[in-house]
């Protein structure tokens, strides 16, 4: 796991003193050593966290010809299989690095080596004698990579944002248009971003730079296509037994986190990492330390617990916001830092659940298809009015249902935690013309799942938006902050071919979510760890949001000129005060608050 940073100058030669910035605003991500490529116009640089061969492993790496040029940042889980495959065909190697792997697979099969690549991947490979730039991205986006084409015509591209910001071509500009779609999704969906002319390479997709042209590519497209014979539970466990296995390769301890889930609870119990690492707080309802520190007392291991204060809680916030890019309401971040920040006390290596619910059908959404059935038996006309009737009041528990189940899934479902509904952008926006829904994102996705059931829909979408947009970002920001390593067994090929051809009733009914992946879970885990319910790593902003001094903190916030350029601080101090009479609106007013924090990180004075 690494950062990588680089440029292609518009004109003339790369000026190498450029590049020293760009390494050291993202040296968070490699702890253990930087190394740069420069000639010509081409400048790659890479800071290394060093995992597979700490000492023969240095980047950039150069094919044997040196005509090859490549900074990677990931882990490639097959490699070795690879390795020999390649010296087969009669290439020879100079290190055990799974990077080489990736010059030698280029120079082999070219573009065809990207399926043959089981891991998480985003790299750059410049091609001395053809002056082209290649870069690719793996199929979920495990791994981050941006990159802005500036008004010179130098291109940038970074597994950070702000590696681009000491660049004398980069130009810093904020894009309103982002906004809309961030208040809707909580995080900054699709391609563009909140800085204007950056762009993400999207999962699953390449990028060539050639003779001043940037283009891009998909080059894979998960998709589920459940089938009609059932999959068992043993067929299920084998395979995330054998992707658990991959993800141990390293020369480094591998260690796992561990929550009270079915998700952390089934890797960790397969995976048998000496020790994991758990959070809590003081607030019992949040607490999900008990059941994680059981199953670890059951499976043998050392299990470290760190409990996050309200106070600590909230004077992260801007530094969570700094290393995340972009603007996350996603409060699971926080608690996702410290939880990196302790492992890094004793490891790089940590396994983690990310991806479950999205493969094997978890989160509480998939439900609803099969819940009051009755009601989607009336008349079209009737639901559509009940849903139009509902979507001109304040938003509430029966208020959600009625607008959700008045319309189609394709016109209102854009992942499992829609936020701010197109009333309350209006209410809260200073200027906003109704033009900020993020449904079109979702249109080529309906369209190709079109036939399916509404549970492999939704997932099709979440594999899509949600996941790499907030889960994986928050997972790779969260752990590279602290020169952590977060691996995600779940989010394996193999693993998502079987995920893939689950049949629906394997995935949810009315009362319970990842059916299928419980039933396996079971033959590893505890029965009680197995049927838990999922919490989604909860936070107790709720509550302190209803306590002193971390209310006046977002009274003051929401008082500051940036929230009046952007918002009505009428409206947003009228949320903030239903709030604090029993009003549930802490999503909402977290959403504001991540983002006018982030907004102050990267444009304020």
């Amino acid at each position: 796991m690494c950062g990588i940073a680089g440029f292609i100058a518009g004109c003339g030669a790369a000026d190498a003193r450029l590049l020293a910035p760009m390494l050291a605003r993202i040296a968070h991500r490699g702890p253990d050593g930087q190394g740069s490529f420069v000639e010509g116009p081409a400048a790659l640089g890479h800071c290394r966290l060093a995992i597979i061969d700490p000492d023969g492993g240095a980047q950039p790496l150069y094919s044997e010809d040196e005509n090859l040029v490549i900074v990677f940042n990931g882990e490639i889980y097959n490699y070795r299989a690879l390795t020999t495959e390649l010296t087969a065909l009669g290439h020879t190697f100079a290190t055990r690095t799974d990077t080489e792997v990736l010059l030698h697979g280029w120079e082999q099969w070219g573009r065809e080596l990207l399926p043959r690549l089981r891991g998480m991947f985003a790299f750059a490979l410049w091609d001395r004698r053809a002056g082209t730039l290649f870069c690719a991205r793996d199929m979920f986006g495990i791994k981050p990579l941006y990159y802005c084409r500036c008004a010179d015509g130098t291109l940038l591209f970074a597994s950070e944002i702000k590696a681009f910001l000491d660049h004398p071509s980069f130009e810093k500009r904020f894009n309103a248009a982002q906004l809309p779609l961030y208040l809707s999704c909580q995080y900054s969906p699709g391609r563009d971003t909140f800085f204007a002319g950056v762009e993400k390479l999207l999962p699953g997709h390449f990028l060539e730079f050639s003779e001043g042209i940037v283009r891009t590519a998909r080059w894979v497209q998960p998709l589920f296509l459940p089938g009609e014979a059932p999959i068992s539970p043993a067929e299920i466990e084998a395979v995330l037994r054998g992707s658990v296995e991959a993800h141990k390769i390293a020369d480094v301890e591998v260690a796992g986190f561990l929550s009270g889930g079915v998700d952390s609870g089934l890797i960790t119990a397969l995976a048998r990492p000496a020790r994991s690492y758990t959070i809590r707080y003081a607030e019992p309802r949040y607490d999900e330390s008990l059941p994680a520190r059981a199953l670890a007392r059951s499976l043998g291991l050392r299990n470290h617990l760190r409990c996050i204060s309200p106070g600590e809680f909230w004077d992260a916030v801007p530094a969570v916001q700094y290393h995340m890019d972009e603007p996350l309401a996603d409060a699971a971040a926080v608690a996702l830092y410290f939880l990196n920040r302790e492992a890094a006390r004793d490891v790089k290596v940590v396994l983690s659940g990310e991806g479950a619910d999205e493969l094997f059908g978890g989160y509480n959404i998939y439900r609803d298809p099969f819940t009051m059935q009755w009601y989607d038996r009336l008349p079209p006309w009737l639901r559509g009015a009940l849903g139009t009737a509902a979507s001109l009041v304040p938003p509430g528990p029966g208020i959600n249902f009625l607008m959700r189940r008045g319309v189609s899934l394709e016109e209102r479902y854009f992942g499992p935690t829609a936020l701010l509904n197109e009333w309350e952008k209006r209410r809260l926006l200073a200027d906003y013309a109704g033009d900020g829904s993020p449904l079109y994102l979702t249109e080529a996705l309906w369209d190709m799942t079109e036939g399916l059931d509404p549970v492999s829909r939704m997932q099709q979408i979440d594999l899509n938006l949600w996941l790499a947009g907030d889960i994986l970002l928050k997972a790779d920001k969260m752990s590279m902050a602290h020169g952590v390593e977060l691996r995600v067994p779940f989010l394996d090929k193999e693993v998502f071919a079987v995920a893939a051809a689950l049949p629906a009733a394997a995935k949810a009914d009315a009362r319970q979510t990842k059916l299928a992946l419980r039933q396996a879970a079971a033959r590893v885990l505890p029965p009680a760890a197995a049927a838990r319910k999922k919490l989604g790593f909860p936070v107790p902003v709720r509550d302190w949001l209803r306590q002193e001094p971390y209310t006046s903190r977002v009274r003051a916030v929401f008082s500051r000129p940036a929230a009046g350029a952007f918002f009505n601080p009428r409206a947003l101090h009228s949320m903030l005060n239903r709030h604090l009479h029993g009003g549930d609106c802490w999503r909402q007013i977290w959403c504001v608050y991540s983002f006018l924090v982030w907004y102050e990180q990267f444009f304020g004075a």
